[in-house]
């Protein structure tokens, strides 16, 4: 379908009356106080969740809540967030909370709008010309799946998400854009072998480049688009995931993880690659666990000699009862470059990591920590990789019941190096961001909030450089 001539049925106009209807609905559900006292009187507090004892497998580094806003209210951070990708299969050890369905291996489905009203005083993220204005974003999502798909993914399941997002824009109509997030991933137990897969499809347009979740905010610091792209980009990333664990005994088991990945940028630079890892893992408790392992991939970039790269990872995952998990894994990577003359630079060492820990230290409290580092291709300079360390903290509060408030704060900075011997590549980016927020769960279906986001990229390079003010309004219906 032809974006273009899509948008070209909304003039700005409507683009208008739609985002003044946007603002009053929200300001006719926030009005509203009678309605918000009697639910608040008559409904029970969201449930806190044990995380089960460890299983035989890692599931996946960066430990999130369920993302059930029946269960846990409104996340910090993310609306609607895709499910996390099965990076080895296996069971989950963490955020599995009540069954939706009473018959866990039977076909169910979930649903949720999202839509916010948004003042942007930077929408093309532009050093030389910043241009302000609203939008509207519409951001439905749907998920249908069979098994237990929907909250614990654990057992055999099959899984469908679809969370496209379309930004309207007041007064610059050719800003408008449709963007489209499918994942399909599934589960399935062998005896002591157990397969997982996922297959993500993610198509962006415009400046809103958000290819981890579909969030509340247009968030995005960690992923395989640099923070520093700007402007407006057409980009395609598909990734391929497939994981196996196998149990050796009670203690010890292997667990494994292919993937193939693509991005597809339409005046950027494309890259494509493979990669693969295989861990041996050591049970010391039932809520503690080791690992180390070894693997290596390929990659190609349009502006750039093909690479190899092996490494090396221990990892550990920890769970203490209901309040703190953390699973991480470090290690080093080292990556070989093939330029068609012969003339290849020396091999590149680069340590790695990936952390993520969740932390509810009181009923209705909880502190969020993920943070990555990890070779990638640039999209903006020939020649050239860069190794983006980043975090990203988020704090999320719960009052009388129904109150969520969060703060968010991430930083990431990354340091570019040439492939090629002589390239001049002198880039180093510091990325940051903060976002308070409010929401109110106005029903169990219902929830309302505001937020404010800043985000800046300091580059020595002036077109990279930028800073943004958001001011948004938003409402979420989940069924």
């Amino acid at each position: 379908m032809n974006c273009s001539n899509f948008w070209s049925l909304l003039p700005a106009r409507g683009c208008r009356h739609v985002l003044g209807c946007a603002f009053i609905l929200l300001g006719a559900i926030t009005t509203a106080p009678h309605t918000f006292a009697e639910q608040s009187a008559a409904a029970a507090p969201p449930p806190e969740v044990d995380p089960p004892v460890l299983t035989t497998a890692i599931e996946e580094p960066l430990p999130k809540p369920v993302d059930d806003v029946a269960l846990n209210g409104p996340p910090p951070v993310e609306s609607y967030a895709l499910p996390p990708a099965p990076s080895e299969g296996g069971k989950a050890v963490y955020g599995a909370g009540a069954a939706i369905t009473s018959a866990p291996k039977r076909f169910q489905w979930g649903a949720r709008l999202t839509i916010r009203g948004v003042y942007d005083d930077n929408i093309l993220l532009s050093h030389f010309d910043r241009i302000g204005d609203w939008y509207v974003a519409i951001e439905p999502a749907i998920t249908i799946g069979y098994g237990d798909s929907i909250v614990g993914r654990g057992g055999n399941y099959i899984r469908l998400d679809y969370a496209p997002s379309i930004f309207l824009y007041a007064d610059h109509s050719d800003a408008d854009s449709i963007q489209h997030l499918i994942r399909l991933e599934g589960q399935h137990i062998f005896g002591r072998l157990t397969l997982g897969f996922s297959q993500d499809v993610q198509i962006l347009h415009g400046s809103h480049l958000d290819t981890s979740t579909l969030d509340a905010s247009a968030i995005a610091i960690a992923g395989s688009i640099n923070a520093g792209v700007n402007g407006r980009t057409n980009a395609e990333f598909y990734r391929t995931n497939l994981g196996a664990t196998y149990d050796l005994s009670e203690k010890t088991f292997l667990s494994g993880r292919f993937v193939y990945w693509v991005d597809e940028f339409n005046t950027l630079i494309s890259s494509d690659g493979v990669y693969g890892i295989l861990y041996f893992n050591y049970k010391y408790s039932p809520k503690l666990a080791f690992g180390i392992g070894a693997g290596g991939g390929w990659n190609e970039a349009d502006l750039s000699p093909n690479q190899t790269y092996e490494e090396g990872r221990l990892r550990v995952q920890y769970q203490l009862t209901g309040k703190i998990s953390l699973n991480a894994s470090a290690g080093v990577s080292v990556r070989q470059f093939d330029s068609p003359d012969g003339s290849s630079r020396s091999d590149r060492v680069s340590p790695v990591y990936e952390i993520g820990a969740v932390y509810q230290p009181f009923d209705g409290t909880m502190i969020t920590l993920r943070g990555t580092s990890e070779v990638l291709n640039s999209a903006v300079v020939a020649n050239a990789d860069y190794l983006p360390t980043n975090f990203l903290l988020g704090v999320r509060q719960r009052l009388l019941q129904r109150v969520y408030v969060g703060f968010t704060a991430g930083y990431e900075h990354a340091d570019y190096f040439n492939t090629v011997p002589g390239a001049d590549v002198s880039r180093n980016d510091n990325y940051y961001l903060i976002e308070p927020a409010v929401d109110v769960m106005v029903t169990r279906w219902f929830t309302v909030g505001a937020y404010y986001l800043y985000r800046t990229n300091n580059s020595p390079i002036d077109r990279f450089d930028y800073y943004e003010n958001q001011f948004g309004l938003r409402a979420s219906f989940t069924y």
